[in-house]
């Protein structure tokens, strides 16, 4: 489990800002984690602000949702450049689903921890493909602090790190539940169609 570095005060001046990044497959509990670290920054009563991409709307609109009903408030954005515009004066900024955001999100995401935020970023590392997704590795390679969930593979009951794709779409950004994707480890991932979690 992260726990904060025992020197961050939400009141030092200059702050020192910094990266996080929560990654790993879908189901993995990233936003969970996500929401988890956003909450603790609340109950320290440091001013927070949350962001999404406005094409995710699987759940809610606006709200953060992980996979078993925890949410968090957030403001949808189509844009990275958005979330500079609209971070303010916060200390912690939380990003979700990062891979799903346009290639200047490092560039921000770098801007914002320079500024003295602390950032939280949640995404999948790894597309249906099993290639590395959007910003993510960016993101990891600049953060100071990296954390890969795991989830449960739906095939075998391995630790799983990949996303497997249930449907024949070939496009890499498709939205979907447990409907289109399950967890699979590497094994059961690269036996493809072979295998099947659902029977």
């Amino acid at each position: 489990m992260f726990i904060e570095p025992l020197n961050w005060k939400a009141n030092q001046n200059p702050r020192t800002g910094w990266i996080e990044v929560i990654c790993g497959s879908m189901f993995s509990g990233k936003t969970e984690e996500l929401i988890r670290r956003l909450n603790r920054a609340k109950i320290a009563k440091q001013k927070t602000q949350i962001f999404k991409p406005a094409l995710d709307q699987r759940y809610h609109h606006e709200n953060i949702v992980s996979h078993n009903d925890n949410y968090i408030h957030s403001t949808p954005v189509d844009h990275s450049s958005k979330i500079l515009e609209s971070a303010g004066n916060c200390e912690v900024v939380g990003i979700d689903e990062a891979q799903f955001f346009d290639k200047d999100l490092a560039e921000v995401v770098n801007t914002l921890a320079n500024s003295g935020k602390r950032v939280i970023v949640a995404g999948l590392d790894m597309d249906y493909l099993g290639k590395p997704f959007g910003s993510m590795p960016e993101l990891m390679a600049m953060a100071e602090f990296v954390t890969k969930v795991h989830a449960i593979c739906m095939v075998c009951g391995e630790v799983a790190s990949h996303s497997y794709r249930l449907t024949p779409s070939q496009e890499q950004v498709l939205l979907g539940e447990t409907d289109s994707y399950e967890a699979r480890c590497r094994r059961c991932f690269n036996l493809g169609d072979t295998v099947s979690g659902k029977g």
